[in-house]
């Protein structure tokens, strides 16, 4: 997917946080740290990172009208799989305590709370949300 693919479908999916640019993708993507993973069908993405034994999910993104299909689970066991091969230990990503369905996801893929960033996001209108730090060991 070219970063403006990734931009496009980034912003089907989230309005809060708001969506990232091409030019963000592309800065990610000139990242020799940062990794793209691409589903099949190319109706999702996830965007990581390793760096000193630790690895991120930056963003993931499922096509709306493409939810629920196991595209998302099937992106984060490529990132399980694509971190451990980059010699990651440990994973860690953030999510919005009011996104309750990437919630249950990363909750089926072992990750566990390990901290908040209070006010972390921001939704329309304004309001402030708190971000949950999830983990899970990856050794």
């Amino acid at each position: 997917m070219t970063p403006q693919a990734l931009a496009a479908l980034h912003a089907r999916c989230f309005a809060s946080p708001p969506p990232w640019s091409e030019a963000s993708f592309l800065g990610f993507l000139d990242d020799p740290t940062c990794f793209l993973l691409v589903d099949p069908s190319s109706h999702g993405f996830l965007l990581g990172r390793v760096a000193a034994q630790e690895a991120e999910v930056l963003t993931i993104a499922t096509d709306p009208s493409h939810r629920r299909g196991g595209i998302a689970r099937g992106l984060m066991a490529a990132f399980d799989a694509e971190a451990r091969h980059r010699e990651a230990e440990t994973a860690f990503l953030e999510v919005a305590e009011t996104n309750a369905a990437a919630r249950a996801l990363y909750a089926a893929c072992g990750f566990t709370e390990a901290g908040r960033r209070p006010g972390y996001y921001v939704a329309e209108g304004g309001a402030r949300i708190a971000a949950m730090i999830l983990c899970k060991s990856l050794a």
